[in-house]
């Protein structure tokens, strides 16, 4: 065998301190720092897949607009605890624009970051009705989503999509919330790690049942139109995001500033909840509260607790590249679809030596090119193959730490630079040679 780029020793040392016996298992922030202190002993660069973290530019509309509101002298004073009036609006009017869906600016509540709106969500539900103290989530997704009702105490439930699209999903998803337990179900679309976006055939059984068995829908569109197959980029006109407001009434839809318009380090999103949810009444809240509706125990009771609100001069960054996105004077989707170019380069060196896709197949479509895709090697495990990777320099996690029952391992794009496409091919060409099928 030759060499790997990394001795094999430095890798095989870190993960023992690390204290961790299953490197299948190992989280994102634990393969990106091992990655960093191998990369560090051996001299050797690392092509780092395994953090999901934007790898582009801030907005500069994002960040002039910042800028100016600090200027103005926002810093010091608390902003509302439901969100700048004019963010509110203007979510309202981009969700319109590029979902084609009716929320009222009251129901468009900013949120830090998309995790901090599915936290809120996730306890917000759970109280709600105490039969329903279980949240489903529709596999492969984020793996702090799940760690988030861990930390919270709170149960869950969960199955991987892989066999179940199309009409299959339907009784799939009808044994879960049937059982009368669940009291909220979550997906990303497109879907993190997998790609795959769910059609609108799918969302309508998915709404379909929701509505059936009064359980609330948590879309997580932390990549927001970023299926490149279509042009969803021009505002108010189709084809729009596909959601799943069209089929059900009680949802809240997540949409980052994050990877959208790339910016994450301010951590700010907003949380859109629908009219109907947002005004509805539920037992558990009266009773735990005295009083309050769903949006109003959202944001002043459990929003308030977390963190008193968002940060004020990021909020009129993203109301600034909400308002541009809507006019058409910001076309967002040209500058994030590099994304799919990086996919699409390599993807081709992967399949080049040997390696296959996983999730390949979307209802008939190829899955798109974007920010995350999945590979596997024939005969090993996602963790396997995520441990003999690291040798040669390459950090990626496995799907199974993302619910998926596939094996294989998630690629995120977004760190890749344009020297490091050569690096990989010969990398890769040793890994095959290495691994003769």
């Amino acid at each position: 065998m030759e060499n790997t780029p990394i001795d094999k020793q430095i890798v095989d040392r870190l993960i023992r301190e690390f204290d961790i016996t299953d490197f299948g298992k190992a989280t994102i922030r634990e393969t990106k720092a091992i990655a960093a202190q191998a990369e560090k002993e051996s001299g050797v660069e690392f092509i780092k897949m395994e953090m999901g973290v934007p790898g582009l530019p801030a907005s500069s509309i994002g960040v002039d607009a910042e800028i100016a509101a600090l200027q103005s002298g926002v810093a010091s004073i608390y902003a509302d605890i439901d969100g700048v009036p004019e963010l509110k609006s203007e979510a309202s009017r981009f969700v319109k624009a590029f979902v084609d869906a009716d929320i009222a600016p009251q129901g468009c509540v900013p949120v830090t970051g998309s995790m901090q709106g599915t936290y809120a969500a996730f306890v917000t539900a759970g109280q709600c009705d105490k039969a329903k103290d279980t949240i489903l989530f529709i596999d492969p997704g984020f793996p702090v989503q799940k760690q988030q009702l861990v930390v919270m105490g709170q149960k869950y439930e969960a199955f991987d999509v892989y066999e179940y699209r199309g009409e299959k999903l339907r009784d799939k998803l009808e044994s879960y919330l049937g059982k009368g337990n669940i009291s909220a179900l979550i997906y990303s679309n497109p879907n993190n790690p997998s790609w795959v976006s769910f059609k609108d055939e799918e969302l309508r059984i998915i709404g379909e049942l929701c509505q059936k068995y009064d359980v609330i829908v948590l879309e997580d569109l932390a990549y927001f139109a970023m299926d490149f197959r279509r042009e969803l980029g021009n505002p108010f006109e189709a084809p729009f995001q596909p959601t799943v407001a069209k089929y059900c009434d009680n949802y809240i839809l997540f949409i980052s500033a994050s990877k959208a318009f790339s910016y994450a380090g301010q951590r700010i999103g907003v949380a859109c909840i629908s009219d109907k949810l947002y005004n509805r009444k539920y037992q558990g809240i009266t009773d735990r509260y005295g009083m309050g509706t769903f949006g109003s125990t959202f944001i002043h009771r459990v929003l308030y607790a977390l963190s008193a609100g968002v940060s004020h001069s990021a909020q009129y960054a993203l109301l600034a590249m909400f308002k541009a996105a809507s006019d058409g004077e910001y076309k967002f989707l040209d500058e994030v679809s590099e994304y799919g170019r990086r996919a699409r380069k390599l993807k081709d060196i992967f399949l080049k030596y040997g390696f296959r896709l996983v999730y390949d197949n979307d209802m008939g479509e190829s899955v798109a090119d974007g920010f995350y895709f999945t590979i596997m090697w024939p005969g090993m495990t996602g963790g396997e193959l995520s441990l003999e990777l690291m040798y040669y320099g390459v950090s990626a996690i496995s799907l199974s730490t993302t619910g998926s029952m596939q094996q294989g391992l998630r690629i995120c794009t977004s760190f890749i630079y344009p020297h490091q496409y050569d690096q990989l091919d010969e990398r890769m060409a040793i890994f095959a040679r290495n691994h003769k099928l």
